[in-house]
């Protein structure tokens, strides 16, 4: 039984290489989840969060993955991360303290999402085109800064 709940746990939430070795582990500033209310007094005001989900060892392509899509929200959206419009953060999916995010986007594996709050209501949605991206860091960044362009605007 434990040998099924460590593969399940490398299959979710590792990187699963030919070498134990490729695998890093990856340290980034912890990021405290205090839930996510939807600031909709107006009925226009839009909050978008932004989450790298990742294990504790991830491979180069899930730190690639997260490390830009952090530089395209700290490049492009500063003003809304300081107001809070928008949220980012690294989320390592196998600590308890972050399992009611991991249940609340339904996050299976290493992966980007994006969570909208608009309108009194919460859209979640896995950006799987990031990972097509990641060996040019011009085109996923112009990628990922529309997107969240397109989410913020509602």
């Amino acid at each position: 039984m434990l040998t099924l709940l460590l593969l399940v746990s490398i299959l979710f939430f590792g990187c699963v290489s030919d070498t134990t070795d490729s695998t890093e582990k990856r340290e980034y500033p912890m990021t405290v989840y205090q839930g996510s209310p939807v600031n909709d007094h107006a009925g226009d005001s839009v909050r978008v969060e932004v989450y790298h989900f990742h294990g504790t060892h991830q491979c180069s392509s899930c730190i690639a993955v997260g490390e830009l899509a952090e530089k395209t929200v700290n490049t492009y959206f500063k003003d809304e991360l300081k107001s809070g419009k928008l949220v980012f953060g690294h989320i390592n999916g196998e600590l308890p303290e972050n399992k009611g995010l991991v249940e609340k986007y339904g996050v299976t594996s290493s992966s980007l999402w994006i969570g909208t709050y608009a309108n009194g209501e919460f859209h979640r949605e896995q950006n799987v085109n990031v990972w097509y991206k990641i060996n040019n860091e011009e085109e996923y960044m112009a990628y990922l800064k529309g997107v969240i362009e397109d989410k913020l605007a509602g």
